[in-house]
């Protein structure tokens, strides 16, 4: 016999038992649905950890810090400073595709009433045009004119000195970076001293221009959104011209107190070429003496999390199916009871055995098929609802977005599986019809 003509016959033998099929067909599709669901929970909260880890930085950056810059831990032992010579000598490592050499100095932001003190970072041009910029632009290749770029979160930090900053009135302070201009104190240790004592003269104030704020509001928040950044020549150049001969604040000093002759760096980003190599640039780094930390870390972490947890949330929903499966058993057994005689004739004509398997097989394969299809209709409605409220993924992960994702991989090894589910579990009764005495079948009433 045709497969055709099977197929036709199974449909048929469906179609005249609508009830029974229905709530076969019912029971795949909440089982379909639910392992849908739960899996799209699992991924969708695997990806959202990992765009939150790569928001704060690329998952191939490797962040490395040396003795700390304020001093180093033992005064008996030589400090491992991060400077120039140190960070040639890590470009020159293997899988290192550059070096980002960083320098912070904490500094005083004041604009009419408001003020905040926050930390100023250069970072070289190459590190600048990684920044996304939602106003103004990088300056000039080559510009010594010190100009800085502001987070775009920046601006919640300052206030008015009378409390109630932007978190408590949910009103931002009159702070324009773009339109007015920004007055920057450096010499942090004269400024605390003029706040105690009055006889301490203040500090002097400089005007330095705005090149750019980082893209995104307040709120957003992202990799660059909290510091304010220079370019890195420019800001040493300034500092240089500001302090003279004296000791930069931030900067360590020689035994005698004097000022090194040389800039000693806050930190590195060592930008490796594959993520499969960051964990041998570390090791590396650590056998010279540094600090190395990457995101690949708390990534391969959180991925073994929410693996573990789409694990579970798979397990719950494949118990659903489990039980829709018993179910299409129980609908072939009962449909072997009600067709004996059908099957005795079908063998007193001499169909092959394999015939009458193949029916009942392709009778619970289309149940599965049916309900897997419309467990997968629903599902999509499902994660569409639950996508509608996006404060579900923001609150259990603090970063928004989809909470509920069905990739399409997702949706043919579903409607696959409900398949196979519905196969294997008509399989047992298919082989009771196959062994059905002939003559005992065509007597039964």
């Amino acid at each position: 016999m045709r497969f055709a003509d099977l197929l036709i016959m199974s449909l048929n033998n469906l179609r005249r038992r609508k009830l029974r099929t229905a709530l076969t067909v019912l029971g795949v599709i909440i089982g379909t649905a639910s392992i849908v669901v739960m899996m799209s929970l699992g991924i969708g909260l695997r990806e959202l950890n990992q765009e939150l880890i790569e928001s704060y930085g690329s998952l191939t950056a490797v962040e490395v810090r040396g003795d700390y810059y304020y001093g180093a831990g033992d005064d008996n032992a030589e400090p491992n400073y991060l400077t120039d010579e140190k960070i040639q000598e890590i470009k020159g490592m293997k899988y290192v595709e550059s070096v980002y050499p960083l320098l912070e100095t904490e500094v005083v932001f004041m604009q009419g009433k408001y003020s905040t003190n926050t930390t100023l970072t250069g970072a070289p041009r190459e590190y600048l045009e990684e920044i996304p910029l939602g106003e103004g632009s990088l300056p000039k290749p080559g510009e010594k004119e010190l100009k800085l770029i502001y987070g775009n979160s920046v601006i919640q930090w300052f206030s008015n000195g009378r409390g109630g900053g932007f978190w408590e009135t949910g009103e931002l302070p009159d702070v324009d970076f773009m339109g007015r201009p920004m007055f920057v104190i450096f010499d942090m240790e004269q400024y605390y001293q003029s706040m105690g004592d009055n006889s301490v003269k203040a500090p002097k104030k400089y005007l330095i221009g705005t090149a750019g704020v980082v893209k995104g509001d307040v709120r957003s928040g992202g990799n660059y959104a909290y510091s304010v950044y220079a370019e890195l020549e420019a800001l040493k150049g300034e500092l240089k011209r500001i302090f003279r001969k004296n000791p930069i604040p931030g900067q360590p000093t020689n035994k005698k107190g004097k000022a090194l002759p040389y800039f000693v760096y806050s930190f590195c980003v060592v930008n490796v070429d594959d993520m499969e190599h960051v964990s041998e640039v570390q090791e590396q780094l650590a056998d010279m003496g540094f600090r190395a930390y990457s995101s690949s870390e708390w990534m391969e972490q959180t991925q073994k999390q929410s693996m573990m947890i789409q694990a579970v949330l798979g397990g719950i929903g494949a118990i659903s199916l489990f039980v829709a499966a018993i179910g299409i058993a129980n609908t072939m057994m009962m449909s072997i009871y009600e067709r004996t005689k059908e099957i005795g004739v079908i063998k007193v004509l001499g169909c092959d055995m394999r015939v009458i398997r193949n029916m009942f097989l392709i009778e619970s394969g289309c149940i599965g098929l049916l309900g897997g299809v419309a467990g997968l209709i629903f599902s999509y409605g499902i994660s569409f609802a639950m996508n509608r409220f996006q404060s579900i993924g923001e609150m259990m992960v603090g970063q928004a977005g989809d909470i509920s994702r069905i990739p399409p991989w997702l949706s043919f090894a579903a409607v696959g599986f409900a398949i196979l589910v519905g196969m294997i579990a008509g399989f047992f009764p298919a082989m009771r019809a196959m062994k059905l005495s002939p003559l005992a079948a065509i007597r039964n009433e």
